[in-house]
């Protein structure tokens, strides 16, 4: 998995398995129906450790928290049995790519322009993907306004503007992706932004935000729409800032 260290993941994961293991606690004596759970740590070091693991598993097991098993009196049981997946999932993960066909490459959401990804994060790791998308194409249009200086216009327009040909003028800054010269090449670059931002806002969010409204996204389509949104918002973080004379920045 890109990015993921997976030895130190590894260890991460074997040292909450042994935290979490579970000796069963009888009912005191003349008593029935209070038997509990002990985990071999304590409470406070198994919450320190589920910290990094939570962080884990968002990355190995999608969807984790929605595992159906049995919680009775079993605080840390859910979290136990997506650790001993995800350490499989680790383990075997080349076994996997080789025996289920092709071992193609993988983009991981955690891996995306950190606008989008911190736009999504906690709607994605809850399964709410149509929300995920929604917020993160929120997130990376406040950030061009705050790039540009700009409050009155958004989205679609937002853009058209900001990577304009035109020279920026008072109150209307401009985004450009290389020096502005006379070239094709400039010319493309820029018009590529307006046309890439007007797909994502006309054919992506706008609908979510209107006919699809009720509809729940899958997964991958979710994922695909976050990458296109990950283009654009790298695009505008890389991009210069140009101001007409006399507009602060």
């Amino acid at each position: 998995m890109t990015g993921l260290n997976t030895e130190w993941a590894m260890g991460q994961l074997d040292d909450f398995i042994a935290a979490t293991d579970l000796t069963y606690v009888p009912s005191p004596p003349h008593s029935i129906g209070f038997h509990s759970y002990k985990t071999a740590q304590p409470e406070a070091e198994v919450v320190k450790k589920a910290q990094v693991i939570e962080q884990i598993l968002d990355r190995v097991v999608p969807g984790w928290r929605g595992l159906d098993v049995d919680t009775d009196r079993k605080k840390w049981a859910v979290h136990h049995e997506a650790v001993i997946r995800a350490r499989e999932q680790l383990a075997r993960q080349q076994e996997i790519a080789d025996n289920l066909g092709e071992n193609a490459p993988q983009i991981s959401a955690a891996a995306l322009h950190p606008w989008v990804w911190s736009g999504a994060a906690s709607l994605w790791q809850s399964g709410h993907y149509h929300s995920a998308v929604e917020d993160a194409a929120k997130k990376v249009n406040a950030e061009t306004q705050n790039k540009v200086g700009r409050r009155d216009v958004s989205e679609t327009d937002l853009f058209k503007q900001a990577f304009s040909l035109d020279a920026a003028t008072p109150g209307k800054a401009r985004l450009r992706r290389m020096t502005p010269d006379d070239s094709d090449t400039y010319k493309s670059l820029q018009r590529g932004a307006m046309a890439l931002a007007e797909g994502i806002y006309a054919g992506i969010r706008n609908p979510l935000n209107h006919e699809l409204a009720d509809e729940e996204l899958d997964e991958q389509a979710a994922l695909e729409y976050l990458a296109a949104l990950s283009v654009l918002a790298r695009w505008v973080d890389d991009s210069t800032v140009e101001r007409a004379q006399g507009d602060k920045a």
